[in-house]
């Protein structure tokens, strides 16, 4: 679930933002907006950003987990993976991931059927990826993170979309 936490060290709300605050303050619990489990030692292990996971038809995927299926392959260099709207089912959404291969690999369908199997062995059918775009490289911030918000503006564009 969403990690919560209270105490004295914990702002009060956003300077000037009532909408913002009353958003992430609930009472005296500061809602991050990390998703965590809980393993059975107690230890908490954050999983992902609640505003990147994925609403495939009711199923929650978390961008992270299949991203670490991804680097896996032996063929990809770099990975990221957002969700689409769904035409079809309103609210709903398709996953896409982005792929930088290594060098030697060549983008083709195959190469794009293969990574699809290769997460079907490991994930539930409906976090495969429904699309995948092949890249030379992926937006990054200057410490290499991965910019899942400019990937999505990117999608917003191409559906014309104002961003």
């Amino acid at each position: 679930g969403e990690v919560m936490i209270k105490g004295p060290q914990v702002m009060k709300g956003y300077w000037n933002k009532p909408e913002e605050t009353a958003g992430q303050i609930k009472g005296d619990w500061l809602l991050t907006g990390d998703i965590a489990i809980m393993d059975e030692d107690g230890y908490f292990f954050i999983v992902d950003r609640k505003k990147d996971m994925i609403n495939v038809s009711g199923f929650k995927v978390y961008p992270r987990e299949l991203e670490d299926v991804l680097f896996e392959h032996e063929a990809i260099e770099s990975a990221a993976v957002i969700g689409l709207p769904n035409p079809d089912i309103p609210g709903s959404e398709k996953v896409k991931a982005y792929i930088v291969l290594k060098d030697g690999y060549k983008e083709s369908e195959e190469m794009e059927a293969e990574i699809k199997e290769f997460c079907r062995q490991t994930v539930a059918v409906y976090k495969v990826p429904k699309f995948i775009e092949f890249r030379k490289e992926l937006p990054e911030t200057l410490v290499g993170k991965v910019l899942r918000k400019d990937l999505k503006e990117i999608e917003a564009r191409r559906r014309g979309e104002e961003v």
